[in-house]
This record gives C-alpha cells, sequence and structure tokens, in this order.
C-alpha cells in the first residue's frame, strides 16, 4: 500500500465475495447512503470537526444498511461478522504503528530532534524551493525505505514544522510531502503494494517498476513544475523573521547535529529491511534516552520534578509517548507547533481505521465489492474501456472498501482474465492498478491511508487534498496513456 510494508492476512489469496442474488442496483445502495450522510455530516452538520467521531459512526450506519442488504440476499449475519473480523485484523499492523508514531513524536519533539531538523532546515530551505525540496526529499527517502507512511512519520513530520515556520500553507506542505513519499513508494521494490500489484495481474516486479517509469516520471516532473511554479508565486510578506525564530528554538532546546544520529538509525534499519513497528520502537527509545541526555531540564519540567532521577525521567518520557505534550517557547507560533498528541493523539484516527474496516467488511461479505467491479467492466469494451474501468473500480473500492490493499486485489482479481482476452501483457494492469488504487487512497478522509496520514501530519485530507498533485494526476496520465495507445504492451512483447 502505501507504505507501511505490512501485508494484510496475505492479500494474495484474499478471495474475492461474489453474491448471484444481488444485483447492481443493491449493491450501490449502501454507497449511496454513505456518501448522502457524510455529505450531510460533513458541509451542513459538523464541517471540520467531522473527523472527531460522527464521521465514525456514519461509517457504521453505512455498513448497517450494507447489512440490511444483505439480509434481503441470503447473507447471514454470521458471514459479514467473519469477513469484518478478518478485515479488521488485517489493520492489525497499521494500528499499532499508529500507536508506535504517536510514541515517536512525543520522544523526538522533547528530546530536541523535530527542533533541530526544522532549525537547521529553516536555515538551508527558503519559501521559493521549500515545496519542490519536499517532494524530492520524500522521493528519495520512500524509495530507499519502501514507506510513505514511515516517511511521512519521521521526515514529513519535521517539514510540515518547517514550512509552517515558513509561513507556507500546511496543505501546501503536507501535499508535498504525500505527493514525494507515494513517488517513492510506489517505485520501490520494497513496498509491499509494488509486490502486490503484479502479483494479482500475473506479472513480474522489476518489469512492473520498469514499466511504470512511463507513466511516474512524467506525473512527477509535472507535479515538481506545479510546486516550483507555487514557490515563486507565493506571498511571504506575512513570514516571520527568522533569525527570532531559531533563537527562540535554541533557547527552548539544546540544539545539536548528534540529535540526527537517531533518525539516520531508523532509517538504516528500514532500509535493512527491518519491519517498520520494531524500527519505529527503536526510534522511540532512542528519542528517550537522547531526550534524556540533551534536554534533561524539559523531562524534568514535563514529569514537574526539580530533579533528574530515574523516576522523574521515567515519567517524563512516558508522558512523552502517551499523552499530550507541549514545549514553550518565546515564539507563539512555535508553542503551536511544538506540541505532540503521543499514542493518545492517535486514537480518533485509529478509531476511523476500525470503522471504515467494518464497512468495508460487510461490503465485501455481502458481494457488493464484486458485483460493483463486474458491472464496471461490462460497460465498456474497447481497450481505453478496459483501462477506464479499471481506473474507476480502483476509485470506488478506495472509497467503499476504505482499502488500499482491496482497492488492488479485488479489481486485479477481476480484471486479468478481461487483459488477458484483449492481448494485454499484465504489465497494463499492475500499472494501471498502482496509478489509480495505490495512490489515491490516501485521498479518501475514511480510507486507512488518508486516516493515517491526515492523523500523523496533522492536516485534515480536505486540506492537502488538491496539493497531492502526484496522487490525483496518476489516474488521469493512466488514461491519457491508454487513449493514445502509449506504451502499451502486447502478449509476447520482448
Amino acid at each position: 500500500m502505501e507504505s507501511q510494508n505490512i501485508t494484510p492476512t496475505d492479500p494474495q489469496n484474499e478471495e474475492v465475495i461474489e453474491n448471484k442474488e444481488l444485483n447492481i442496483w443493491e449493491a450501490l445502495i449502501p454507497i449511496i447512503a454513505l456518501v448522502g450522510m457524510l455529505f450531510y455530516n460533513v458541509y451542513y452538520a459538523f464541517g471540520d470537526d467531522a473527523l472527531s467521531g460522527s464521521n465514525q459512526f456514519i461509517l457504521l450506519l453505512g455498513a448497517a444498511v450494507a447489512a440490511i442488504v444483505g439480509f434481503f440476499n441470503k447473507v447471514s449475519y454470521k458471514q459479514m461478522m467473519e469477513e469484518v473480523a478478518r478485515n479488521v485484523k488485517s489493520t492489525t499492523g497499521a494500528l499499532l504503528i499508529l500507536l508506535m508514531v504517536g510514541s515517536l513524536a512525543g520522544t523526538w519533539l522533547i528530546s530536541g530532534i523535530i527542533p533541530t531538523m526544522i532549525y537547521y532546515g529553516l536555515q538551508i530551505l527558503n519559501p521559493t524551493i521549500f515545496l519542490a525540496a519536499c517532494v524530492i526529499i520524500c522521493a528519495i527517502i520512500s524509495i530507499a525505505t519502501g514507506s510513505s507512511w514511515t516517511t511521512s512519520a519521521t521526515v514529513g513530520i519535521a517539514l510540515i514544522g518547517i514550512g509552517d515556520t515558513l509561513g507556507i500553507s500546511l496543505g501546501m506542505t503536507a501535499g508535498a510531502v504525500i505527493s514525494g513519499a507515494y513517488f517513492g513508494d510506489k517505485m520501490s521494490p520494497l513496498s509491499d503494494t509494488t509486490n502486490l500489484a503484479p502479483a494479482m495481474a500475473g506479472g513480474e516486479l522489476f518489469s512492473h517498476i520498469k514499466y511504470m517509469t512511463y507513466t511516474t516520471v512524467p506525473t512527477i516532473v509535472i507535479t515538481l513544475i506545479i510546486f516550483i511554479i507555487i514557490g515563486f508565486t507565493l506571498d511571504t510578506t506575512g513570514t516571520p523573521e527568522i533569525g527570532e525564530q531559531l533563537t527562540a528554538i535554541k533557547s527552548a532546546f539544546t540544539i545539536s547535529p548528534w540529535l540526527f544520529i537517531v533518525p539516520i538509525i531508523v532509517i538504516g534499519l528500514i532500509i535493512k529491511k527491518t519491519p517498520p513497528l520494531i524500527a519505529l520502537l527503536a526510534g522511540t527509545l532512542l528519542g528517550a534516552i537522547a531526550a534524556i541526555i540533551a534536554q534533561p531540564d524539559i523531562v524534568m519540567n514535563i514529569a514537574g520534578s526539580e530533579t533528574l532521577n530515574f523516576k522523574s525521567a521515567y515519567i517524563g518520557v512516558m508522558k512523552a509517548m502517551t499523552v499530550d505534550t507541549a514545549v514553550e517557547t518565546s515564539s507563539k507560533e512555535l508553542n503551536d507547533l511544538f506540541t505532540a498528541g503521543g499514542m493518545s493523539g492517535m486514537l480518533g484516527t485509529i478509531w476511523l481505521i476500525v470503522c471504515a474496516m467494518v464497512f468495508g467488511g460487510v461490503m465485501d461479505a455481502i458481494g457488493a465489492l464484486a458485483r460493483i467491479s463486474k458491472a464496471l467492466l461490462s460497460m465498456f469494451d474497447s481497450v481505453f474501456g478496459l483501462f477506464a474501468s479499471t481506473v474507476a473500480s480502483c476509485l470506488a473500492l478506495n472509497v467503499t472498501a476504505s482499502d488500499q490493499y482491496l482497492a488492488i486485489v479485488v479489481p486485479g482479481r477481476m480484471y486479468a482474465k478481461a487483459f488477458r482476452d484483449k492481448g494485454l501483457a499484465p504489465e497494463n494492469l499492475s500499472r494501471t492498478l498502482e496509478d489509480s488504487g495505490t495512490v489515491t487512497s490516501v485521498l479518501v478522509p475514511w480510507n486507512t491511508c488518508g486516516a493515517y496520514q491526515s492523523g500523523v501530519l496533522g492536516v485534515p485530507v480536505v486540506d492537502y487534498f488538491f496539493f497531492a498533485v502526484f496522487n490525483w494526476l496518476s489516474p488521469f496520465t493512466t488514461l491519457l496513456f491508454a487513449a493514445f495507445r502509449i506504451k502499451i504492451k502486447q502478449l509476447g512483447d520482448k
């Protein structure tokens, strides 16, 4: 997927559930109900506060509607609950990563790691090149690690802080971070979705990556050009004096390049294919040690103690890992920036993911996902129509199943034979799955990817949606190539 390097209960062996009793209109009832309820909830009732709990309940109501449709089509309650349980189980690794990211953010704040990144980043990056630099930095790290999630949780958080201090919109910075992170994740052989897509299509990993470059490279180039143009047009007249910000950071934290050792170790562990959960745990514990060594006054202040001993150090770092933590400086802007929610700050995102998995599980159990995909396939007969229906299926599944794995697995299984029947090589399908399934998952607030990224970066999906240029442009690029028959590989082509 985007990136966690965590595969659900072996997605390559996931069964696509079909229900001959269900017609297309019945399959669409839960989706129409969900979209309608979400629209009212977000635009007329709660606005930006919708993700604080009401959207989660709306997802459960959508699951209830799907269950009612299932009952009328001979699907038992037990069948639906078994599929929900399997769906929720598949997100176990992601939920644990979210908790660990929350604790890592807390220890990296009080240790001065994030403030140090911001301190040096402010001196290197200026508003004109900042957004393009974000794309490049995140792309490189994500290619090396195969994980857009880890990229956002480490470098992404620091870049959000730097951008905020430079006076750049959080949505712009988050969009640049996500664009670069998903480009790297998509092109990395270490990424789970990069391995999953060719497996579903019946292709080979490195042939898949090579074939993806035809659509992915032009897309990232256009993305960079757009961010460069935005950089030159930014109005920075209201940007705070950097010298004042640097002084405020240095007066509150002990700034040292030695603190970069911790993030370097974490990135090194991931490059060595250490499971992300273990790497993030190591980063959290190293951050706690660094906090005790480099920022003893901050640790004592958080613990409410006047002396640094084992008990106060334990309380200080444990609070940073688990609950809201803030470090005050002489700058009001930095006071808002230097806060972390710990593990408790991730509970809202976890709640959203669990509710989304309930809806996706019921939809899968009643056969609605398979029915919708088949209906889309039957609407088209041309080669372009086949590509278009694949893209539409991936987008629909990201919205309805709330999981990018399903947005790859279900269309991959459904369309593999159709592509072969058209004489098209599996690389066409695997590339389309990634161009439309992997990268667009982060644009759906209740999708596991959208919930994760907005939670980690602290920026709502609606704020970064437009600026995640690479992610929404990718499906259009793959359709453009299909329409003009550019690099459409035939079966038997060498």
